[in-house]
């Protein structure tokens, strides 16, 4: 019984050391893929993804790497302005640029590809930056996880050549959160953001009013001390979306929430049961093209 508790024991320990090493040699894949990429500008919006890849950037490639943050409509506030001080903690090169993005009708008007118009107005901005500070490339955060999901965003990436080393390197979610706080980084488990049009249905015209509302509704939610939260626009109908593990917390301080969402202009508040999950909104278009 020994001999078996020992053999399985050695079983563990082969396969742990096994993860370990895999996991080593993304970490050597990844550092090599940035520098050997030289001068990069890293599109850098404040989540825990490209916060990663800038943190390990940094660490290899120094001043030739300038982390640049989008002030947009659909961006959250508080994405930017932890954006703004985790550059200023690294001592990295930062700039913020301001896109226009809802004067393009073709994102305005919120079609089921409306990613694709972001990311190709983004990217095109940024090229256009790497060009001015010499650097060869523009780099993201899309890791191996992002293709789970419907993400037409990523066709405008490979059109304009858009490297992403931590889907190079094959990292996923969960392994970035894992070397992040290895790391010591503090945003190792902060909460998963998306831009603020993934909580509108599609074919809603997407306005400033509209996506500023949903911001500040989600910011109350996080300063009542929700962690992973989604308010999803339907009009009048505020349908919010938080762990399930939080429901019970949500109803002990609901007049708050229900003052709150009022003032923003909600006549409805309604809690989704199913709780928080990730694009939601998207489960209606993949039943219709199943249909």
């Amino acid at each position: 019984m020994l001999d078996n508790l020992n053999n399985k024991e050695m079983k563990l320990c082969k396969g742990k050391v096994k993860n370990d090493v895999a996991a080593a040699e993304k970490m050597q894949l990844l550092k090599g893929l940035l520098d050997s990429l030289g001068n990069v500008v890293l599109a850098y919006s404040g989540g825990v993804d490209s916060s990663f890849l800038l943190y390990v950037a940094n660490e290899v490639l120094g001043e030739k790497v300038l982390a640049v943050t989008a002030k947009a409509p659909t961006f959250p506030e508080s994405e930017y302005i932890f954006a703004e001080e985790f550059t200023r903690g690294l001592r990295s090169k930062f700039l913020a640029i301001e896109v226009d993005q809802l004067s393009q009708p073709e994102l305005a008007n919120n079609p089921p590809d409306r990613c694709y118009y972001c990311k190709r107005q983004l990217f095109d901005i940024l090229k256009k930056i790497a060009v001015e500070n010499n650097a060869g490339w523009v780099i993201d955060g899309s890791n191996l996880d992002d293709e789970k999901d419907y993400r037409p965003g990523s066709r405008a990436l490979k059109e304009l050549g858009i490297r992403s080393p931590l889907l190079e390197a094959g990292f996923t979610k969960e392994e970035i959160r894992k070397y992040a706080k290895e790391s010591g980084l503090s945003f190792w488990n902060k909460p998963s953001s998306a831009c603020l049009a993934s909580r509108i249905p599609y074919g809603v015209p997407l306005t400033k009013k509209t996506l500023d509302i949903i911001d500040q509704a989600e910011e109350l939610l996080h300063t009542l001390g929700f962690s992973q939260v989604r308010v999803r626009h339907h009009g009048e109908i505020a349908r919010i979306e938080i762990q399930i593990s939080e429901i019970e917390k949500l109803i002990s301080c609901r007049e708050k929430v229900l003052t709150g969402f009022k003032a923003f202009g909600y006549t409805y508040i309604v809690l989704d049961l199913e709780g928080y999950r990730m694009g939601s909104l998207n489960l209606t278009l993949f039943s219709q093209q199943k249909a």
